[in-house]
């Protein structure tokens, strides 16, 4: 069946899916960005700190994606489950390296004038150095969002949802009747996801960030 035929007959399938993949990633970047983000804040002070909370998200990465995902089916099942726990601790690095840098870059004058202006620590930090750390922090999301487009897909080893689905039924199917068009569709399907997706960050980071800070 040529590709554009198997597209338009079965678009609202691949639709569907295409959708739960993109959740699925944004879901866990998210999630990946309230952990990370509070890791960095909580040790960025510390060369110590940051250099152990860098080791251990580093140290996540080291584990194959189809390892972890074994490791966590007799822990979580099969499906959502395992899937959302791999993909946060898959997006911690870029998430937990960029707030440490974020933070440790901002100039410390500007820090010191807040605190002479009689701002509490809490505000500083929320008002002045998250803010001006948000760049990099956002720059750190981005590239974990990228990352767990195609670990999303590897997640169809533990029925994660998604487009990863598509490209395990084509590979397993080889010889077959439309097993290229499956491999095909969910690859090329992923890519445009990651595309859309990365195109928003931009998008998002020119509309959070002041024009001081871009400049």
């Amino acid at each position: 069946m040529p590709l554009w035929t198997y597209v338009t007959a079965r678009w609202q399938a691949l639709l569907m899916d295409s959708y739960l993949h993109a959740s699925a990633v944004v879901q866990a970047t998210v999630l990946a960005a309230l952990i990370g983000v509070g890791l960095g804040v909580a040790v960025y002070r510390s060369p110590l700190g940051s250099a152990v909370a860098t080791a251990l998200t580093s140290a996540i990465l080291t584990i194959p994606s189809f390892a972890l995902l074994g490791l966590l089916i007799p822990v979580l099942g099969l499906g959502v489950p395992p899937t959302m726990v791999a993909l946060v601790l898959y997006a911690l690095l870029p998430i937990v390296r960029n707030t440490v840098v974020g933070l440790n870059g901002v100039d410390r004058s500007v820090v010191d004038a807040a605190r002479g202006i009689g701002m509490s620590r809490l505000r500083v930090l929320t008002g002045v150095e998250l803010r001006l750390a948000w760049p990099a922090i956002l720059a750190g999301m981005r590239v974990s969002t990228q990352l767990l487009m195609g670990i999303a897909a590897i997640a169809a080893y533990v029925k994660g949802p998604g487009l990863g689905n598509l490209i395990f039924s084509g590979l397993s199917r080889v010889g077959s009747v439309n097993a290229v068009e499956l491999a095909l569709v969910g690859t090329v399907g992923v890519i445009v996801i990651a595309l859309l997706l990365d195109g928003a960050y931009v998008l998002v980071g020119r509309l959070t960030t002041s024009r001081g800070i871009r400049d």
